[in-house]
């Protein structure tokens, strides 16, 4: 079974088309990241996948149609991390990531010692739960990242779709964010797909990449195989540099100045 599945995707705001006949298959417990230049329908990709924008063509989560989950049964499967996340409300640490409990209660009922077990769970795994009575709004944005990706791991799904989780942050924090998400691919099973502009952190953790250009998914394989300069240099539009790194052998790719270089 496949945990995510997209089949001839459009979608359009108003006149202008932002995806254009989409195709996309992500294995259960696989670690996927959508590349690709500013405005070529990363983030919109990501959200149609949760439902979110009404694209046209198919979608599936976990081997069933999107349209035959209700909200509350598709939050139980899949969790969606935003790029940005609202601090207008004073809510402590504790209380954001007890939010994520709230598609498995019934309406109007209260958590339970269980759902708050599973917080307090998720909190010690994110490494916030000395944390949980500062408010949001207090918290550095690794620190707020986290959070968030805590509550999406009380809400116990089997998918995580992030949009630029590691945006803004120094390289220290992308490193821990990046590291925790693996570590829930290898642990808990999780599928994670998400979007990123640094190719550099994508080749690192990415097992496969999915590179988008006007729309369309142009390249899906291994870093490898998605990253060569001639591939990138025709989406992004500058010469690339691609090496491999000693020791470990990872992928490094370097955008080349036509000025400095002559």
């Amino acid at each position: 079974m496949t945990a995510v599945t997209v089949r001839g995707l459009d979608l359009f705001y108003g006149q202008r088309q932002i995806l254009r006949e989409v195709e996309l298959s992500v294995a259960v417990g696989e670690f996927l990241v959508i590349i690709g230049p500013n405005g070529t329908g990363k983030t919109s990709l990501l959200k149609a996948m949760a439902g979110l924008l009404p694209a046209t063509g198919e979608v599936e989560i976990l081997g069933r149609p999107l349209a035959g989950y209700g909200r509350r049964q598709l939050a139980r499967e899949l969790a969606v991390v935003p790029q940005l996340t609202p601090t207008e409300f004073p809510f402590t640490v504790g209380e954001t990531v007890l939010m994520g409990r709230s598609p498995h209660l019934a309406l109007l009922e209260l958590e339970g010692a269980e759902d708050h077990r599973l917080a307090r769970q998720a909190m010690e795994f994110t490494e916030v739960a000395d944390l949980a009575g500062r408010r949001l709004d207090e918290l550095s944005g690794g620190e707020r990242q986290r959070v968030i990706i805590a509550r999406a791991i009380c809400q116990g799904p089997k998918v995580i779709l992030l949009d630029e989780p590691t945006a803004s942050l120094d390289p220290a924090h992308q490193v821990r964010i990046m590291d925790l998400l693996e570590q829930l691919r290898r642990e808990r099973g999780m599928t994670v797909v998400m979007v990123s502009h640094d190719l550099n952190l994508a080749a690192m953790y990415g097992g496969r990449l999915a590179l988008m250009s006007e729309g369309r998914i142009t390249a899906v394989g291994t870093p490898a195989e998605v990253l060569t300069a001639p591939r990138l240099e025709a989406c992004y539009g500058c010469r690339m540099e691609v090496v491999r790194t000693e020791p470990g052998g990872q992928l490094r790719v370097h955008p080349l100045s036509a000025v400095l270089i002559g």
